[in-house]
C-alpha cells in the first residue's frame, strides 16, 4: 500500500509539536493535522504561564532548596493516590516522569534554548502529612518567555522539517474517523474547514468545504482534553466532588471539546479515568476576553482570607495555593459555585499573579526591565486592570461598603457585615501574636522563611483592616475548567491500548489526550507545573516510538 506519510499526527499543540519534531529528527515523513487556523499553532501551551516541574535543579540549589528524586516520587505518589486496577500504566508513567524531571528534562530543554526565571515557585503546598498531597519544596519553574517561549523551539524544529519536505502542515483539517485498511489503524478521514483569519484562541468558522482521507503507517493522537466542553465536563463529573457546578468559566477555548477522544474510542481505544479532572477554584472572568466565557486563574500567595459564599472561612488546610481539588470538593458541598478572597492593596500587589502568557507581558517578552518594574510596582499593571475593570472585583475603603459591593454581585445578599468583621478582626489579632493558633498565619510566616516567597510572593504579615494597607478588596472566585487528567490508556511506548490490554496497532497518543501519559499520570491530583512537562515527555516518547516502528 502506498502511504501519504510515515506518520500522521493529530493536533498541533505542544505534545503534537514535540512528537513531530522527534519524527523529523528520525527522518520520517509526517502529516500534522489541526482543525484550527495556522495562527493557533502551539494550542493551549501558548496561553500558559510556562510552569515546569523540575527536581533538584540549579535554580532550586541557588535558593538553598534541597530536593531529591526520592522526595519528588514520594510527593507524586502521595498526591496521585493511585488506587485502581487501571492505574498500572499511569503509575509506570509517573515513575518514568519523575525520573525525567530529575534527570535529562532540564538539560534537554536548555539545549534547545529554553531558559528559566531564577525564582522557583511553590504551588500546591498540600498541608497534610509527609506522605499526602502536595509539593514538599518549591518546584514550579517559570519558563523565560512563558508558554510561547516553550512552544518556540518545537515549532522551530517542525517548521525546519517542513522546509526539508518532511512535514506537511495541514490546518483546518478536522478529523472525524480512524479506520483500518489492513490489520493496523492506518487511515484518517475528516472534513476540510474553510480558511479562517480568526486570531489565536477566537472561535473559527466550522463551514465545511471538502473532505479528506489520508493514510500512514502510524497515527499519533495529541488532540487535547475536554475543558472547553462544559456538557462533557458535567457528564464526567465525579460524585466525590459533589454536584457539578451550575456555572463555570473556561480556561480553554470551546474547540477543546474532547471530540477526538470519542473518535479514538470508537476505533477500539480504551479511555480510562474519565472522572479525574483538574479544575481551578480561583477563576475570574477576563475583562478583555479572547474566547467565550474566558476565565483567568489567580496564582495566589498565602495571605488572602478565603471565604465561602456565605462569608465563612474555608477550613484548614484550604488556604490559597495549598490544595486545589480539596478546595473544589469543599466548595461543591456548600451549595454554591463561588467563593471570595478578601484582602487589601498590600496583599494584592505582592501576592497576586495571573496565570497566562498574555497576563505576564514582562516574562512573556523576556524583559528584565519589565520584571524589575513589576517588582517595584505598587500593583502590577495586569492585576490593576482587573481591579479597575474586572466583573468579580470589589474595591472599597471601608468594610461596610465592601460587603455591599460583594452582595451586589450575587443573586442574594449572603454576606453579613458584622460576622465578616468579627472574622477579620479575629484574624488580625493573631497577626500581632507570635504564638498564634491560626494555621493560616503560621503558613504565611512559614512561606516567608523561603527566600523566593519573601522576595516576590508573600506580603509581610499585617492587619487586613489596617487603613495604611488599604483599600480593601474582595474578589469573587469562580470554578474554572481546565485539564482532563484521564485519557487514552497507553503503555510506556505511548502505544494506545484496547479494552483487552493489547496495543491498538498503529495508534499512539500523547499529551492531555493520553492523560499526559498512560491514561492518567497524575492520578487524582496534580503537583502543578506537570501539564506542559507531561505534554513534552509523552510527545517525545510517542514520536520516538512511532519513528522506530515505521520504516
Amino acid at each position: 500500500m502506498a502511504y501519504d506519510a510515515d506518520v500522521i499526527v493529530i493536533g498541533a499543540g505542544l505534545a503534537g509539536l514535540a512528537a513531530t519534531a522527534e519524527l523529523v529528527d528520525a527522518g520520517r515523513k509526517v502529516i500534522l493535522l489541526d482543525q484550527e487556523p495556522e495562527q493557533s499553532i502551539g494550542g493551549q501551551a501558548h496561553w500558559s504561564f510556562g510552569g515546569l516541574f523540575f527536581v533538584d535543579s540549579p535554580e532550586q540549589r541557588r535558593l538553598r532548596i534541597r530536593d531529591s528524586h526520592a522526595l519528588a516520587l514520594q510527593d507524586w505518589m502521595g498526591t496521585a493516590a493511585f488506587d485502581r486496577p487501571e492505574d498500572h500504566w499511569p503509575r509506570r508513567w509517573a515513575e518514568a516522569y519523575v525520573d525525567f524531571a530529575a534527570g535529562e528534562k532540564r538539560s534537554w530543554l536548555h539545549g534547545q534554548g529554553v531558559r528559566f526565571f531564577p525564582v522557583v515557585g511553590w504551588a500546591e503546598r498540600g498541608g497534610y502529612d509527609a506522605t499526602g498531597h502536595g509539593n514538599s519544596v518549591p518546584r514550579f519553574h517559570i519558563t523565560w518567555g512563558t508558554g510561547p517561549g516553550l512552544v518556540e523551539p518545537f515549532e522551530r524544529r517542525v517548521r525546519a522539517g517542513a522546509a526539508r519536505g518532511l512535514v506537511d502542515l495541514r490546518f483546518r483539517h478536522r478529523v472525524t474517523g480512524l479506520s483500518r485498511s489492513a490489520g493496523a489503524v492506518d487511515t484518517v478521514t475528516g472534513e476540510v474547514l474553510e480558511p479562517s483569519g480568526a486570531e489565536r484562541g477566537r472561535a473559527s468558522s466550522r463551514e465545511v468545504t471538502g473532505a479528506f482521507e489520508l493514510s500512514a503507517q502510524a497515527v499519533i493522537v495529541t488532540s487535547g482534553g475536554i475543558g472547553g466542553n462544559h456538557d462533557l465536563v458535567r457528564a464526567n463529573w465525579p460524585e466525590r466532588l459533589g454536584a457539578p457546578p451550575r456555572r463555570m468559566i473556561s480556561g480553554v477555548p470551546a474547540h477543546v471539546d474532547g471530540a477526538m477522544l470519542g473518535i479514538a474510542e470508537r476505533a477500539g481505544a480504551r479511555l480510562i479515568n474519565r472522572d479525574r479532572m483538574w479544575h481551578y477554584t480561583e477563576g475570574i472572568q477576563n475583562w478583555n476576553p479572547v474566547w467565550d466565557r474566558h476565565g483567568i486563574r489567580i496564582l495566589p500567595g498565602p495571605s488572602s482570607l478565603w471565604l465561602d459564599a456565605r462569608g465563612n472561612r474555608l477550613p484548614v488546610p484550604l488556604f490559597p495555593g495549598f490544595d486545589t481539588l480539596g478546595t473544589l470538593e469543599h466548595i461543591m458541598g456548600t451549595g454554591y459555585d463561588h467563593t471570595w478572597f478578601v484582602l487589601d492593596r498590600k496583599i494584592i500587589g505582592k501576592e497576586f499573579a495571573l496565570s497566562g502568557s498574555e497576563q505576564n507581558p514582562d516574562l512573556t517578552g523576556r524583559s528584565v526591565r519589565g520584571v524589575v518594574q513589576r517588582a517595584r510596582a505598587d500593583v502590577p499593571a495586569p492585576v490593576k486592570a482587573f481591579m479597575d475593570h474586572g466583573a468579580d472585583f470589589v474595591v472599597e475603603r471601608d468594610l461596610a461598603a465592601l460587603v455591599r459591593g460583594m452582595n451586589a454581585l450575587t443573586e442574594e445578599p449572603l454576606i453579613d457585615e458584622a460576622a465578616l468583621r468579627r472574622e477579620i478582626v479575629a484574624r488580625d489579632r493573631e497577626i500581632a501574636n507570635p504564638f498564634t493558633k491560626d494555621l493560616q498565619v503560621m503558613a504565611l510566616r512559614g512561606a516567608r522563611a523561603y527566600l523566593g516567597d519573601r522576595l516576590i510572593r508573600t506580603a509581610s504579615p499585617h492587619r487586613i483592616l489596617d487603613p495604611g494597607a488599604g483599600p480593601l478588596i474582595a474578589v469573587r472566585l469562580n470554578i474554572l475548567t481546565r485539564k482532563t487528567l484521564g485519557g487514552l490508556e497507553t503503555d510506556l511506548s505511548s502505544r494506545v491500548l484496547t479494552e483487552g490490554g493489547d496495543p491498538l496497532e498503529g495508534v499512539y497518543a500523547a499529551g492531555e489526550a493520553a492523560g499526559f501519559g498512560g491514561g492518567g499520570v497524575h492520578g487524582y491530583r496534580s503537583l502543578e507545573g506537570t501539564f506542559l512537562g507531561g505534554c513534552l515527555f509523552s510527545g517525545r516518547t510517542a514520536g520516538r516510538a512511532a519513528a522506530g516502528a515505521v520504516g
